[in-house]
């Protein structure tokens, strides 16, 4: 615990057998109370590893997408009691050690939501960051920055810490089951008036680590630039019931919390 708030951390999983062990190793277990992994049908023993660890696994029978893996990690914690959740992807991309000082910004009530950034520093690049990764993460966060009305050093990064209280609240059950869930979840934040904080965080990219191709790296960009437009067009009042940014008694996890209760 920290400042008397549960800390859970949540492992959205695909395949990630090889580098779980080191991930959940490096973790502060002296202040984590609850470690939850979704397993997304992967194709190896991640699953089975997560058990002999300890950890509180789920598995989906079908892959249903990054976007509906987190939504799942989500859900549990809530369901699980915690104050606070820490997204961390387990396949050792980004640092573990980190997960104290992301969930300390929450705790402190200075921040609804932490971002772990690879571009504060230089943590990109010198972590091994395809030069056309970084290129388009520093146009696309540029296009964002000016339609969100915010100021992030980047939208992208997968390392996120949320307080109940914003997973709580925000509807989440519209965003997509695909990797644009990240860019439209932090969109809903902004759009919602919640507080954001920023951590350097470096990073490192090897064969073992999840990475999207370039095509499906095209997808994302193209749903990126649709969020901001519908984000846009919402704020000032041109797009009306934008199911993204809009809450209904339906698209909060809670509302599925209390269909499980």
């Amino acid at each position: 615990m920290l400042a008397k708030k549960k800390i859970a951390v949540v492992l959205p999983a695909f395949n990630a057998e090889k580098t779980l062990q080191q991930t959940y190793d490096e973790l502060p277990h002296d202040i984590i109370d609850d470690v939850i992994l979704t397993d997304d049908a992967s194709n190896d023993n991640t699953a089975e590893l997560a058990l002999k660890l300890g950890i509180f696994t789920i598995r989906h029978d079908q892959n249903r997408g990054y976007g509906g893996n987190q939504k799942t990690c989500y859900k549990a914690a809530l369901m699980r009691g915690a104050d606070v959740v820490v997204m961390l992807h387990p396949d050792y991309q980004y640092t573990p050690k980190l997960v104290t000082a992301m969930a300390s910004m929450i705790t402190s009530n200075q921040f609804d939501a932490v971002l772990g950034s690879r571009i504060l520093g230089r943590g990109a690049l010198a972590g091994g960051m395809p030069l056309y990764k970084y290129i388009s993460n520093r146009v696309l966060t540029a296009i964002q920055n000016l339609f969100l009305g915010y100021k992030l050093s980047e939208y992208h990064t997968g390392y996120r810490a949320w307080s109940r209280d914003i997973l709580e609240k925000l509807p989440l059950l519209e965003c997509s089951e695909d990797f644009v869930f990240d860019n439209q979840m932090l969109s809903q934040a902004i759009f919602f008036g919640f507080r954001i904080g920023e951590i350097s965080c470096p990073t490192k990219y090897f064969p073992e680590a999840s990475s999207i191709s370039f095509r499906r790296s095209l997808i994302y960009g193209f749903g990126v630039l649709k969020t901001c437009l519908q984000f846009r067009l919402t704020r000032i009042g041109l797009l009306f019931k934008n199911p993204i940014f809009s809450v209904t008694t339906d698209n909060l996890l809670l509302s599925q919390l209390k269909g499980d209760g």
